[in-house]
Order: structure tokens, then sequence, then C-alpha cells
């Protein structure tokens, strides 16, 4: 049999078939348009994934017996608000998890509600890429639209809206709605009441690995597969990446270099971040995670290279940048383009390159762009440390993480063990491994991670580079304290 998985990215919507024994039969990848309207605002339309994603299933599955796919599982872009209504119309464009705009509902919920309160009933406190302040801006700037609200969708669960016709929502998903109880698994009465909003409004909760569904008639039709293909609840994009790395059950360890970055550690038991400086979130396998997420990380690269060097050349920036280099620099960027959320939770942070001198070249702050995104990494690591976490290695995966340079300076400035696996396609692969559960090649999620993912080279961290990246890390954390005061007036 043969399983389809998503990964409905911020950029583009990547698909991959894999067959029963896991392998990984093709890839498709369509792009879709990212919409800023204004500064700091994100924003997609969601007609654009159904269509891209449709084209996509369609191509991946020309050269294949389509009667023999038995499943669909999909990993997506968390936090993203697709409003509906009576007719379950999209209302106005989602807004994406990098939309900054909630900084003033953000800071209402965490100081008048408070965090310690909103910690108590969603285990998390306000960020302002989370999908509660969305609602709370959304009500008070554009009252007549959130009139109109009779569902409130994720991304990756309105493409399994538009498959079967049925409104879903898994729990690793929802958690970083705000909206979700996450120790107990259900919607918190109080937040929706705090948002304005009615229960009868939110998605039917489900475990990653369940069937929500299978195809619509129609849908079948138009995408050439039978209408018995299982959809499954799929997973936020983390969630679903921790899957595809096989970072179950207790104790592992998954960082992702994508559109964002995060750090995500898996436990089989419900634990809070005392400072709520990580996110504690349900997990796809059926437990729970602790999680950290920058806003900007790969993207910094693309960034860097295509904004402002005019290059998609990424392998070329980087050949200049030998181990001798390496925690030598003195230049240092800060990664946040978009503002940050763990572990400082500041809207109105921003990028810096600082320490350029007259002798500062194109590979130094090339080089600082890689360092910056490690070192904020690191951020999220030492915070799981304080909580007594003993992490020495973790698997690695994302768009960033195909570069050799890039994971060498990610394991000495962590100095962590990384190990990479056989399969990069970290998201979809796990969409398609909760969708093989479903449909009973395995009887759970830790078993298909257990036969499928295989670890096939490990970066070690070099003392001597570790050591000197300790001492840049050092003088890396004192620049955003320094630089906190002066983001909020930059940016009037």
């Amino acid at each position: 049999m043969y399983y389809i998985g998503v990964d409905l990215g911020t950029s583009a919507v990547k698909l991959l078939l894999m067959d029963s024994a896991g392998k990984i039969l093709n890839v498709v990848s369509r792009e879709y348009p990212l919409r800023f309207p204004q500064p700091g605002w994100s924003e997609q339309d969601p007609q654009d994934w159904i269509r891209e994603s449709f084209d996509g299933i369609r191509e991946l599955t020309a050269d294949i017996d389509r009667s023999q796919v038995a499943g669909i599982g999909c990993g997506g872009q968390m936090h993203g608000l697709v409003a509906l209504d009576a007719e379950d119309r999209v209302i106005r464009p989602a807004i994406l998890w990098n939309d900054g705009r909630t900084e003033d509902e953000t800071a209402w919920l965490n100081t008048e509600i408070g965090k310690k309160k909103l910690s108590e009933l969603t285990a998390n406190i306000a960020f302002a890429g989370f999908t509660a302040p969305k609602l709370l801006w959304m009500k008070k700037h554009e009252p007549e639209n959130f009139a109109r609200i009779r569902k409130i969708m994720l991304p990756k669960d309105y493409v399994n809206y538009c498959l079967t016709g049925v409104h879903s929502c898994d729990y690793s998903d929802a958690s970083g709605m705000l909206l979700l109880d996450v120790e107990h698994k259900c919607w918190s009465k109080e937040m929706l009441e705090i948002c304005g909003v009615e229960e009868s409004w939110m998605p039917h909760l489900f475990e990653s690995y369940d069937c929500v569904g299978t195809l619509k008639p129609a849908v079948a039709t138009e995408l050439g597969l039978p209408e018995t293909v299982k959809v499954v609840a799929g997973a936020g994009d983390n969630a679903a990446a921790a899957v595809g790395t096989g970072v179950v059950g207790e104790g592992g360890c998954n960082i992702s270099l994508g559109t964002s970055g995060t750090i995500f550690i898996s436990s089989e038991k419900f634990g809070v971040d005392p400072n709520n400086a990580l996110h504690s979130f349900a997990h796809a396998d059926g437990g729970y995670h602790l999680m950290g997420c920058m806003l900007s990380a790969a993207s910094c690269n693309k960034w860097f290279c295509e904004e402002i060097l005019k290059t998609a050349d990424y392998a070329a920036e980087q050949k200049d940048i030998t181990e001798e280099k390496l925690g030598c620099n003195r230049v240092f960027f800060l990664p946040y383009l978009m503002g940050e959320r763990s572990p400082i939770n500041d809207v109105n942070a921003r990028g810096t390159f600082t320490g350029l001198s007259m002798d500062s070249t194109r590979s130094d702050m090339m080089q600082a762009v890689l360092e910056g995104v490690a070192f904020a990494i690191r951020d999220s690591l030492e915070v799981a440390r304080s909580l007594g976490l003993d992490i020495r290695k973790s698997r690695i995966c994302g768009g960033g993480a195909k570069s050799p340079l890039w994971r060498t300076i990610m394991a000495n400035v962590c100095n962590l063990e990384l190990e990479q696996i056989e399969s990069e396609e970290g998201p979809g692969y796990g969409g398609a491994m909760l969708a093989a559960v479903a449909c009973g090649e395995f009887s759970s999620v830790k078993e298909a991670a257990e036969k499928l993912v295989h670890v096939t080279a490990t970066v070690k961290p070099d003392p001597k580079i570790s050591a000197r990246y300790e001492a840049q890390y050092q003088k890396f954390s004192r620049i955003y304290p320094a630089m906190k005061e002066i983001f909020p007036v930059l940016n009037v």
C-alpha cells in the first residue's frame, strides 16, 4: 500500500509518497505566495494551499496504481487562523504563525488575564503568533468578520476539511492555539470565554494518528484516488517532524532548521516550564513535549543570500568559512527578523549585525547569520537544561540541516551530538507514518519510528571549537538585553 505525507509549509507544500516499508518513492513541491500587507503582518490565501496540495497529489501519484493509496497524513504550519462562516467559506486571508500584529492582545492576555492563569488553563502563556491573540485582534479590528465566524481552523486542518468534510484538529496543533487545556486534552471553556469564542466554533479533537474520515466522493474523483483513502488528523509541523525523525517517547530531542527553528523534547508525561519560556504541547505520539521556537531560522539564510547578496548559491557563500574560523568571528547577528518567540517573547525584536568593522568581510557576515541562528537555538536549549533535562544528543532536520557547515556550527554551539537520518523529509514523512499507523501497518507511532527511521551519520562537537563557541555565546547573550529598550523606538 501507499501513503501520502503532506508538509504544508509557509512558502510551499511538499508532498511525498511512501510505501509500506517506509521507502520514499516520490516527492513533489509546489510553492504559493506569502503576503505582508503591513510591516510585521503575514498572511496567505487558504485556497492557494488547496489548489497546490490537490495538484501536487495528482502529480505525486501520476505513475502509480492509485487504487493502492491507503492513507494521507498532513503536518502543517501551526497557529494560523483560518476563520470560516456558516457555509464553511473562508472569511479573510489566514493570519499566519509569524504574524506580529497582536502585540497589544498578547500583552493584554499576559498582564490582565495573567501568565499564571494562562499557564493554569493552557500550560502556556500568550505569544504573538498563537491563535487566541489573533482572534482578539480580529474581534477588535474586524468586528464584522468576527461576527461571521462559525468555525475556527488551523492551516493543515483546513486541508483535511477540504479532503473529508470533517472539521478536525489534533492535540499537538491545537496546543499552539492557547485555547486547549493541554494536560487534559480538551478545549478550555474559560479561555474560549475570554476570547469570546463559542465552543461550537471549535473543531473535533483527535490524536494525530486517528482517522478523521475518508475522501469525499467528489474529491476522490478529482484526485483519482479511492473514496476509501483514510485521512488522519495529522500534526503540527514540529510534532510531525519529530515523528519523521523518530523523536517519540521519553527524552528524545530534535532540532529543526526550517523557515522557523525549533528544539523539540519529547516526553511520555505532561510537564510545564515554570517560566513558560518553552512551550508545553501535546505530541503526535500520544504523549507530550517541550518546545522552543524561534521565528526566523533558515529564513535568515535565505533573506541574507537572496535579498541582500542577490544570490541563491548558498553553498558558494559558505565555502570560505573554514574550520579554523569557527568560534572566532567578531561579527554577531541577532536573528529576530520577524520578532522572536522562545525564549524572549518579544514582538519588537529585530535582526541586527553587531561588531562590524572596516575589515569585516562578506564571509564574516554570512558566518554570523549561521551562528546567530545556532546561538538562538541554544538559548532555548539552556532553558531545557535549567529544568534538569540532560540533553546530549539530538536529531536534526529541515532545509538548513542540509548544510554540512551549519550542522557543524550547531553541534559545537550547542555541544550536542547531532544525528542525521536517512530521510530529510521530516513533517511529510511523519505525516505518512501517522497515516500508516491509522491504516494498521504499525501498532503505534513508536513502532513505526523504530522500524522506519534510521540514523545515517552523526556530527560530534569538537572540544576546541566548542570551547571557542562557549566564549562567543556568552558575548551573544549580552546583545539582546542591551538592545531590548531600543527596538520599540525603532519600530515606531
